[in-house]
């Protein structure tokens, strides 16, 4: 089992904590989106469940799942090995602001001044309440202790279910909002949890969801007014300056219930761009087929 400590990994490519707030990258060089570098993690003796695991390597639930194909999300087996995916290919948008790729469920926030980038991984909204994408936005402002306000809609659902929802829910730890929150909208916020699951899955109402430790940190640090851009980019790419062409795949979010509860995975939608980008000449077919089968969320070199 890792010990709580700071290390520097590949060249000073990463910096991270193991049970720290963030997971901090330096920024690739000009014309590189390409970041980190993938661990390897050895299941102890003692029960442990997948959740247990992101959370100790600052990722989602989904995101081990990706990585790691068939482990069991609730009692990973003991000795087993598990791959961390820390390697990364940044979002296609300005490295500026908040950054927030809802198909990875993962945000990034910009550090100009330091170079830097700091990666989070975050909770999404459900089916039919989706988290909003392709926007650009910004913090409009920040409050410690917020409160609920459930909508009337909110308080039906819940109702249904025999649970009674107050007209406005008060600031403090049990608040779904958490302690912390950062408002992007008249509708959604970036907060806090009062559960102790839920991060890298499909489980708000629509707001982007933070383990309380990283919503903290991302309220201490987020100025009022921050650039914050939605994104949905389940296939990212990298043209590396020495010419190698990186591919990273994630499963794309369901939009309807019979994708959501179907055996088969959602289609792949290519754009023009992504399109252009494989079909080079030195693409090797049989890498870049495997690519898109695994959708295993990490950056694979497609050509030699």
């Amino acid at each position: 089992m890792r010990n709580l400590f700071c290390t520097a990994l590949s060249l000073g490519l990463m910096i991270f904590c193991v049970n720290a707030v963030a997971l901090e990258y330096k920024l690739p060089a000009d014309g590189s989106r390409l970041i980190g570098r993938n661990e390897y993690y050895v299941v102890p003796d003692k029960k442990m469940t997948l959740e247990g695991i992101a959370a100790d390597f600052q990722l989602g639930l989904t995101n081990m799942l990706e990585a790691n194909p068939g482990v069991d999300p609730f009692l990973p087996l003991p000795r087993s090995t598990l791959l961390i995916p820390h390697k990364l290919i940044l979002p296609d948008a300005p490295m500026e602001g908040i950054v927030i790729n809802v198909a990875e469920m993962r945000l990034y926030y910009y550090h100009k001044e330091r170079n830097t980038v700091e990666v989070l991984p975050i909770g999404i909204g459900q089916l039919g309440k989706d988290t909003p994408e392709n926007w650009v936005t910004k913090v409009q402002r920040k409050k410690a202790g917020p409160t609920w306000t459930p909508t009337a809609a909110m308080r039906k659902e819940y109702a249904a279910k025999g649970e009674t929802l107050p007209p406005v829910w008060p600031a403090g730890p049990d608040n779904p909002m958490g302690l912390y929150a950062l408002y992007v909208g008249r509708l959604y916020a970036i907060h806090g949890t009062n559960a102790s699951f839920g991060i890298g899955l499909r489980v708000s109402h629509g707001c982007v969801r933070l383990r309380n430790n990283d919503i903290e940190h991302l309220f201490k640090s987020v100025p009022v007014g921050t650039r914050v851009q939605f994104v949905n980019q389940p296939i990212k790419t990298s043209l590396e300056p020495d010419g190698s062409r990186w591919l990273e795949v994630h499963n794309p979010l369901s939009r309807t219930e019979a994708e959501f509860n179907s055996a088969e995975p959602t289609v792949l939608q290519l754009t023009p761009k992504i399109s252009r980008f494989i079909a080079q000449h030195d693409t090797d077919s049989l890498v870049l087929k495997r690519v898109l089968d695994d959708r295993s969320g990490i950056p694979i070199r497609i050509n030699p």
